[in-house]
């Protein structure tokens, strides 16, 4: 059995964990290994920008589900949740935003993430960017992330702004800066039109460094405790062999708001009856591990167009070859399209209401039907207008199936518990349908689809949503920060597993509540400042508080 010893080891090379490799190796006197479960990023699908829309079909993820919802009719929804390096950050559909700044004063003032109000948070946004557009108090440029304008706009993504403005929705061209609210183009994970995941900003670039390894195909059983501390960990190679590594410094879990959960459970951390029910012995209780799971539910209305005035037509083979030409030749067209590229935000109630109040409604046009997996296909060219509530207040579980490292977790969003989730949710949806009628859009749009002109009632919506409603893929919280009195909390502001030595979980699970946006940004954000606070850059606040309160 392999007893190699590295100073850091990372477990999960997503969002997060490319981040941590990237910054913590950049010393050279530091060893760090890098493991993640899925393969490399070779294929073509993982660089071009429209490859998003295979992606939720399969490829490079777990192929999980949700447990039937309750509050949706009994479903299980498709879970998209990435195995490949880059994590979510090589499949998504690579739109750059960050939330609104009183979500992060929220984590600092209520949820007890000392440290990580916006005005903290802020400079790591920046540090991560090499934006193409900005460079202002908002932005940076020079880093590893290319952030860039959509290549290729369609004229009916104009249309739909000009439709917003109808309904007192302004044009705004910059979601990340002085306001969110407005209809725009999204800024997107890319540059020179193609994808720019962690993996080819962070990891790519520095792979040849002495002190950093990586081992693909290689997933994690179990974290190595000894004596409350961690002290390395267990997985199973490619070989299904199993393999121990050491860490003298930390183990850094960073393998998502599903994965990260998990692997604490599968190595006796987490809630002690339900780890006793699956039959793992309990080394350290920590009953908040799988809880606060929070997510988008994502509602959509998808119309018919006039002509082709989106990309579907280039699902025919015809068409998809003059496609890929548009693209090697000039890096143009709809494979250099995210064809997520255009939406903005809202208020579900329909109007701004106080000024700089924080909207509640995020909007994505898809610019085609069928684009993602489990959404219907038209016969003719289509458009989607994708609606989700984005302060839900329901909350759920990520639980153990088994105490077999191959078993699919149990995933439960828990749509809906909370029934006012559902009241926004479905005036977002109503939003969506009258932005679709409103004049501007009448030259490309002919009729809308689903829900449907019969579907009128909130009752009929509800039967709607039960049988289409997606996931936005944007789990958060499952091991969220908060004060260590706090039963709920599983890590410290500094990101340290309460009550154990040598542990931290760095990715979307720490976040107390989930961002008003779409979450890669954000991910990104927590690993730079994670990697602050391993190296020592920052004060851990805690430690800082237990050294005021200790006796001179």
């Amino acid at each position: 059995m392999n007893h190699k010893t590295y100073d850091y080891i990372i477990v999960g090379g997503g969002s997060a964990g490319c981040v941590l490799a990237h910054r913590l190796s950049a010393d050279p006197a530091a060893s760090v290994l890098l493991l993640e479960a899925g393969a490399g990023d070779r294929h073509p699908f993982f660089h071009w920008p429209a490859g998003f829309a295979k992606m939720t079909k399969g490829i490079g993820s777990w192929g999980w589900s949700t447990v039937p919802q309750r509050h949706l009719g009994g479903r299980a929804l498709r879970f998209t949740q990435a195995k490949v390096i880059g994590g979510g950050s090589s499949i998504n559909a690579q739109i750059y935003t960050r939330g609104h700044p009183s979500d992060y004063d929220t984590w600092a003032d209520e949820d007890g993430a000392r440290g990580w109000g916006y005005e903290d948070v802020l400079p790591y946004f920046r540090r991560a960017e090499d934006n193409e557009r900005y460079a202002n108090r908002y932005h940076g440029e020079g880093g590893p992330l290319g952030v860039s304008n959509p290549i290729s706009p369609l004229p009916i993504c104009e249309a739909f702004f000009r439709a917003g403005q109808v309904m007192g929705i302004p044009f705004n061209p910059d979601f990340n800066g002085e306001r969110q609210a407005g209809l725009g183009y999204y800024q997107l994970t890319q540059r020179q039109a193609r994808r720019s995941s962690t993996a080819t900003a962070y990891l790519h670039p520095v792979r040849a460094r002495a002190n950093l390894a990586v081992t693909l195909q290689a997933q994690a059983t179990r974290v190595l405790v000894e004596r409350g501390r961690a002290v390395g960990v267990e997985f199973a190679d490619r070989g299904s062999q199993l393999q121990q590594v050491r860490a003298r410094r930390e183990v850094i879990v960073a393998s998502g708001a599903i994965g990260s959960p998990r692997l604490l459970m599968l190595s006796g951390i987490g809630p002690a009856d339900h780890l006793r029910t699956v039959g793992i012995d309990v080394v350290h209780a920590l009953p908040g591990v799988g809880g606060n799971l929070q997510d988008h539910l994502d509602l959509f209305v998808i119309a018919e167009c006039t002509g082709d005035h989106t990309y579907d037509k280039y699902n025919k083979p015809h068409h998809a070859a003059w496609a890929g030409l548009q693209y090697l030749l000039w890096r143009k067209g709809p494979v250099a399209s995210s064809l997520f590229e255009t939406g903005g935000f809202w208020h579900a109630d329909g109007q701004a209401g106080a000024p700089g109040a924080a909207p509640d409604i995020q909007f994505h046009l898809g610019l085609g039907s069928g684009i993602e997996a489990g959404v219907a296909k038209m016969r003719h060219a289509g458009v989607t207008l994708n609606s989700a509530y984005l302060r839900p207040r329901s909350r759920g579980t990520v639980r153990l199936a088994s105490a077999d490292p191959k078993a699919a977790p149990l995933i439960d969003p828990n749509y809906w518990a909370v029934p006012e989730d559902r009241v926004q949710a479905l005036k977002g949806l109503k939003l969506a349908r009258e932005l679709l009628r409103q004049a501007p859009l009448a030259r490309y749009v002919r009729s809308e689809l689903l829900p449907g002109p019969g579907m009128i009632t909130d009752e009929d919506l509800f039967r709607y949503a039960c049988a289409h409603a997606k996931t936005d893929h944007h789990p958060v919280g499952t091991c969220r920060i908060g004060a260590e009195h706090d039963p709920a909390a599983v890590v410290t502001p500094a990101l340290k597993v309460l009550g154990m030595d040598g542990l931290r979980v760095v990715d979307a699970s720490v976040m107390p509540r989930v961002p008003s946006c779409n979450t890669n940004a954000p991910t990104i954000m927590v690993a730079e400042r994670a990697a602050d606070l391993i190296l020592g850059r920052i004060p851990d606040v805690v430690a800082e508080v237990a050294a005021e309160g200790s006796p001179t």
